[in-house]
């Protein structure tokens, strides 16, 4: 089950710690999984088990630098010294690969959240062919100016530093000024959610709450201005199911606005079927939110619907 960690070897030469949910009953679809910064895959349990419940095989990895997953230009904290984010999207496609040949025929959901979605919309613009639905949570599309300006004090770390080493800076500029915007805050997570058990089990978690190194923060920013160009966007198909979400207390999306502009954004550029969702009053983390039930039954509701109109041709 979801708590048994298995490995599978990817083309980028990491050794990818996966885990996975069977589905109850009738299989309707593969679920994958990519998961958010400085966390991992095993954080995603309950929702894997809800999905399951609901006839999808739920199937997620650890991104290299994060949690069981293990590469030799991986140490934790990094994708890579080099091509870190391309080789991250590789990855993501060898999990979606293995989880086809393990249950053939079925279609395949990518879900992403936060980082996890930053890699989720890049992947499915590499290669659409290879996802039938695409769901992105809690992800910041439009870094804008300020964007830049961390782009450009990462180039200057990385030239003092190196880019193997954390950036107390940046994670200050993200992390510490997203805790810094929750009144009556009780620890520096708590813009994660308002659920107190949710964000002391994140704290507690080894595998969590580390520093990005400049190498990682670059990445990041790489994927977070590129995946909403027009360009890139118009290599999707014009009917790809999407499913946008976002809380409308998350700092790091501007309460959601970020959201709410990617789907706007996709829609100009042709996109006829997507949806966006702002949960009221949910922070950063939809899955470990205050109504997190609603929200996993109403994106399994989405799911099947999809796939039923895929089915008959719509």
């Amino acid at each position: 089950m979801f708590g048994q960690v298995r490995t599978h070897r990817s083309p980028t030469g990491a050794t990818l710690g996966w885990r996975s949910f069977a589905a109850a009953g009738q299989s309707r679809a593969i679920l994958v999984i990519s998961h958010g910064l400085a966390e991992h895959s095993g954080r995603y349990a309950r929702f894997a088990e809800a999905m399951a419940d609901k006839g999808f095989h739920v199937y997620a990895h650890d991104h290299r630098g994060h949690g069981t997953s293990r590469a030799p230009d991986a140490p934790l904290a990094m994708f890579a010294h080099r091509e870190g984010a391309s080789k991250v999207v590789t990855d993501l496609h060898a999990l979606r690969d293995m989880a086809v040949v393990d249950k053939p025929g079925l279609p395949v959901v990518l879900f992403g959240h936060s980082m996890g979605g930053l890699i989720a919309l890049n992947a499915a613009e590499d290669d659409p062919g290879r996802y039938d639905l695409l769901a992105v949570w809690n992800a910041n599309f439009r870094p804008g100016l300020a964007g830049r300006a961390g782009q450009l004090l990462l180039a200057i770390e990385k030239m003092l530093k190196g880019s193997d080493v954390p950036s107390p800076l940046m994670t200050k500029l993200t992390f510490g000024a997203w805790g810094a915007r929750v009144a009556n805050r009780k620890t520096d997570f708590d813009w994660l959610s308002r659920d107190e058990s949710e964000v002391a089990k994140y704290i507690a978690d080894p595998l969590c709450g580390f520093d990005p190194t400049v190498s990682l923060w670059l990445d990041v920013f790489a994927f977070a201005f590129a995946g909403a160009r027009a360009d890139r966007l118009s290599r999707l198909p014009s009917n790809l199911p999407v499913h946008l979400a976002g809380g409308s207390a998350d700092p790091s999306t501007f309460d959601g606005e970020a959201v709410r502009w990617l789907g706007s954004r996709m829609k100009a550029q042709g996109m006829s079927d997507v949806t966006t969702t702002i949960h009221q009053g949910m922070r950063h983390e939809t899955l470990n939110e205050v109504g997190r039930e609603q929200a996993t039954e109403e994106f399994a509701a989405w799911c099947l619907e999809e796939i039923r109109r895929k089915r008959q041709g719509r």
